[in-house]
């Protein structure tokens, strides 16, 4: 099997993060779009965030804090929302001419103290095999320590990248890349990322924002895997190897 592909569409991009529940549907178009043209050229794995999908309700039952029989309740009021999220990504890819299929990971995922051990690694690589693209999301998924946990698509995709040997991976996200007094910084390395101020996300976000995000793309980069940041409407630029005026996370 040749080397996958991996992008990851925003949380920001795929809903409105100011409204809870709310789906962008014209946004997801538009993504769709852009990546059909690439469909069926390299195997192709995509991950999407919750966004204001699975966010509010993972906060409202304190998932985070872990779960019990006194919240559990949380575990299937959050994977509705982020599955119906799911659905109108994958709706919006297969009208686009996509072999894409749902892959939830509540029922393909395992964590321990919130880190991922397992992500049906085996069923990806038969789907890609059969030129199906895989669509995975943040989720809440069981875990052998906090009885379950959030797991987010940021964590979802590093884990990928290494387990199925991905040479790029592609970040979408509602700005430019990362920014720092509005202008981009063109790479993020350990030897700097102290120096940057990441702040935070102005919504609901329970698993970091762009801090999140940059810890876990530089856990990915000490594996040898660089990772890109940008617009989502340079997705394209990204998949044909062209300059996409974002930012370079690496070793």
């Amino acid at each position: 099997m040749n080397e996958p592909v991996i992008i990851k569409l925003g949380g920001s991009i795929v809903t409105k993060k100011s409204e809870d529940g709310v789906v962008d549907s014209a946004k997801i178009k538009l993504l769709a779009e852009q990546i059909a043209p690439f469909a069926g050229k390299f195997p192709l794995i995509i991950v999407h965030g919750a966004g204001s999908c699975g966010h509010p309700e993972a906060k409202a039952y304190d998932i985070p804090g872990g779960v019990t029989k006194a919240n559990a309740a949380g575990i299937f009021v959050t994977h509705t929302a982020v599955s119906r999220l799911n659905r109108s990504v994958v709706a919006s890819l297969r009208e686009a001419g996509m072999e894409a299929v749902s892959l939830h990971p509540f029922g393909c995922c395992l964590a321990e103290n919130g880190r991922l051990v397992s992500a049906g690694v085996s069923q990806i690589k038969e789907m890609l095999s059969l030129g199906l693209i895989p669509v995975l999301h943040g989720d809440v998924v069981m875990d052998t320590e906090r009885g379950a946990c959030i797991v987010s698509g940021d964590q979802i995709v590093p884990y990928l990248a290494v387990k199925l040997g991905a040479k790029r991976v592609g970040i979408a996200t509602d700005v430019r890349g990362v920014l720092e007094n509005g202008e981009v910084i063109p790479e993020i390395n350990r030897k700097n990322v102290g120096e940057i101020d990441l702040g935070g996300s102005s919504s609901t976000d329970i698993t970091g924002g762009m801090r999140g995000k940059i810890d876990e793309l530089l856990l990915l980069a000490d594996e040898g895997i660089d990772s890109h940041i940008f617009a989502a409407n340079r997705v394209a630029d990204f998949l044909l190897g062209k300059n996409y005026g974002g930012t370079l996370v690496r070793k």
